[in-house]
């Protein structure tokens, strides 16, 4: 077992063959979790009361760990489990809980103490401590779990909860995580947003009481707030200065995370599954999972957090998150609904000519009955129509093979339009409660995913389209409603729908998933309606936002890129917004890029720059999406920002650079400072997507050692004719 990990302190006691019982003793043991560069320590003493001690930096010596009660004030007895591992309700604790239960006598109370320990080697990298903890009265077992990633310095958390008792047991609360943090202040780094509206930021301190992230909405949960934040320790953390955790939920339903400051300044996060109208009924020798908390801690700012996170999401999470992406040309704005056979095949030889990699069939291919020409009709009725398309979807398939590019396809599947055929045939199968009105959101309803003919039928809608299209090689799956009047006509226990539905999706997913490993599908939820790191392990990348206005865009790209890699962040290019088509561009190329324009419409030199946009792009992408993130300037801070990604050789680096105020006079005047370069190396910096007929102001290209780029840097000389700048750095 690797010494620079695991490592377990217990007063001489060795390890056996990789699992560890710790029998009683008089003073405390430990076991900390040790990565790279930081120690989570937990703690049991004679009472078997298991806590959570100590979360920073790893100490050289691991039997200092050892000191670290002594290092902290001493807890009052009526502090109760305030720095318990996983709190539970009803005994001693007087804090919000992370457990609740109700036992089958009716009695409520819970105290969890320590049983045993085993360490998992899983990977020279990857290593898993299970904690067993149990109720000395009553017959009930949480397992912690927390995966650690030594490279990362990323830790997966999570909770197995079991009912060993003879009779049904209901979960009242089941989060996945209870973290302690201890500092003088703490800052909580936070979102908020609405359609449009995705990734607003706020950074406020945490005073004492308790302050809850949460989503009620069931599906497209992360709406108005996603389960991702951030909390600086002392003081607000900066790009590469102080102490910070950065987390994120992997849920893709109601979370809830709380965050407590007790009267002794303790910081106590507890995140998990909402329990908003819901419960869990364990019957007896049942286990209940939760979902995983994926943290992170950066002793060094946002910026090392953020790039601990991405490369574990990139190795560990993201559907083929190493591999390859296809860029594209989406039909949407170019014709909504407004089309036909003869129309798309102009589009697939625009897709060609632009030089993209796949054309993307949009909203409003389907239904006869009620043909799909406006969002008020059809989800649910996956046939092609007859009118726009008499050959099917086949047809088109066929002609970008002829074309030379792949054919991708969108698709709701678990929604359905009050007005449509499998509305009519199967009104059980809906989310909606029997006696009262229908209340909608953009015009539809949801699915009941608790039921698992529901369940087949989405499946069989992805299934058909593959049996039917063999070369189909994209899918855009989109959710584009909350639900309202929560119930379901399947389920006894309503109870246990919130849960349910989620849980049918991910049964949903799997299936495809294990038929069609390999298709690229993108995750839309009207926007970033469901990004989170459980649905990404079956979805390639997924939309950030329906508005693609540049300038909008830069600063949600900007908050979504401290969470989740470039190339998982789809960008397109729109005729949104005021700007350029090169500012436009620019834009979309910092993450995974499309278009959604008509190519037949632009003009010679439009079109010229956007074909050498996707030839520049595609020398540059194998950087931008599995390089080092560095944030150079933040937009909210000043008049411009910039973004650069370099490669793991430190051999290549592209940096984005784009003015974001318009007013007179306002420009870079001072050189913008690099960083992830070799200082020894020799850079060329060379402006690249000029449109045709521009030259750059920076001359044809200066070479500089990588020491001048980081300490003195280079101006990319934005202004308000040159409102973007990209700027390729290669070492010679």
């Amino acid at each position: 077992m690797p010494t620079h990990h695991f490592k377990h302190v217990v007063l001489g006691l060795l390890m056996t063959q990789g699992l560890v019982h710790l029998e009683t003793q008089a003073q405390s043991k430990q076991i900390p979790i040790e990565t790279r560069s930081n120690a989570l320590v937990l703690e049991y003493d004679s009472t078997k009361t298991l806590k959570m001690r100590y979360y920073g930096e790893k100490l050289n010596d691991a039997k200092e760990y050892s000191a670290m009660a002594s290092g902290y004030r001493q807890l009052t007895d009526y502090s109760g489990l305030s720095d318990a591992a996983y709190t539970p309700s009803g005994s001693k604790n007087l804090l919000e809980p992370a457990i609740s239960v109700v036992h089958a006598d009716g009695n409520r109370s819970l105290d969890l103490r320590y049983e045993k320990h085993e360490v998992k080697n899983l990977d020279a990298n990857v290593e898993q401590l299970d904690i067993t903890l149990k109720d000395p009265v009553y017959d009930i077992y949480v397992v912690l779990h927390y995966k650690s990633f030594l490279n990362e310095d990323v830790i997966e958390q999570w909770a197995t909860i079991q009912n060993k008792e003879k009779k049904i047991v209901t979960l009242e609360k089941f989060a996945s995580a209870n973290l302690t943090l201890r500092s003088n202040a703490y800052w909580l780094r936070q979102y908020h947003g609405d359609w449009a509206k995705e990734m607003q930021v706020e950074e406020t301190p945490l005073t004492h009481g308790i302050k809850v992230l949460d989503s009620k909405l069931g599906t497209r949960a992360n709406l108005f707030q996603p389960p991702s934040f951030m909390v600086s320790l002392g003081k607000a953390a900066s790009e590469d200065e102080g102490t910070v955790l950065m987390a994120s939920l992997g849920y893709s339903g109601n979370f809830k995370v709380d965050f407590e400051v007790d009267y002794l300044n303790n910081l106590r996060i507890i995140a998990g599954i909402n329990n908003y109208a819901s419960h869990v009924k364990l019957a007896s020798n049942q286990a209940f999972i939760t979902p995983k908390l994926i943290y992170t801690l950066s002793t060094k700012g946002k910026g090392t957090a953020s790039r601990n996170l991405h490369n574990w999401a990139r190795k560990y999470q993201l559907l083929d998150g190493n591999g390859e992406r296809l860029t594209l040309l989406n039909n949407w704005e170019a014709t909504y609904f407004d089309f036909n056979e003869q129309k798309l095949k102009g589009l697939l030889q625009d897709t060609k000519k632009l030089g993209v990699d796949l054309f993307l069939l949009d909203d409003g291919w389907f239904g006869n009955k009620y043909p799909r020409n406006s969002d008020h009709s059809s989800l649910g009725d996956w046939q092609p129509n007859r009118t726009k398309l008499p050959n099917g979807i086949a047809t088109l398939v066929e002609e970008a093979t002829k074309q030379g590019v792949k054919f991708g396809i969108w698709v709701e599947p678990e929604m359905v339009s009050p007005k449509s055929e499998l509305y009519e045939q199967h009104p059980d199968w809906v989310v909606k409660q029997p006696q009262r009105e229908e209340h909608y959101f953009r015009n539809q309803l949801i699915l009941d995913l608790t039921n698992p003919k529901v369940q087949d039928f989405v499946f069989n809608i992805l299934d058909d389209l593959f049996t039917k299209n063999p070369s189909l090689a994209y899918i855009k799956w989109d959710c584009n409603a909350v639900i309202y009047n929560a119930h379901s006509a399947f389920l006894k226990d309503q109870g246990a729908f919130y849960i349910s539905y989620v849980e049918g999706l991910y049964k949903v997913l799997e299936r495809i998933r294990s038929k069609y490993p390999k298709v690229p599908m993108m995750l839309c939820s009207g926007g970033g309606g469901r990004v989170d790191y459980a649905a990404l392990r079956y979805f390639t990348e997924f939309w950030p936002s329906d508005n693609t206005d540049p300038l909008e865009r830069i600063f949600m790209q900007y908050e979504y890129s401290y969470f989740f890699p470039a190339i998982s962040t789809s960008n397109h290019v729109t005729d949104w917004g005021k700007q350029s088509l090169k500012f436009r561009t620019d834009v979309a190329m910092m993450g995974k890029l499309g278009f959604d324009i008509v190519v037949s419409h632009l003009k010679e030199q439009d079109l010229l720059f956007c074909q050498q946009a996707v030839k520049n792009y595609d020398a540059l992408k194998a950087t931008i999406w599995h390089g080092e993130q560095y944030r150079l300037a933040d937009p909210r801070e000043g008049d411009f920002a910039a973004l650069s990604y370099v490669n793991s050789q430190k051999t290549e680096a592209v940096i984005f650079n784009y003015l974001v105020n318009n007013r007179y006079g306002i420009g870079t005047t001072d050189p913008v400072r690099l960083k992830g370069l070799d200082a020894q190396k020799q850079y060329r910096v060379e402006e690249i997507n000029l449109y045709p007929g521009t030259k750059s102001s920076l001359g044809q290209g200066q070479t500089f050692s990588g020491d001048y780029l980081m300490k003195v840097g280079v101006n990319p000389d934005l202004n308000s004719n040159r409102p973007s700048v990209l700027l390729k750095i290669s070492a010679r």
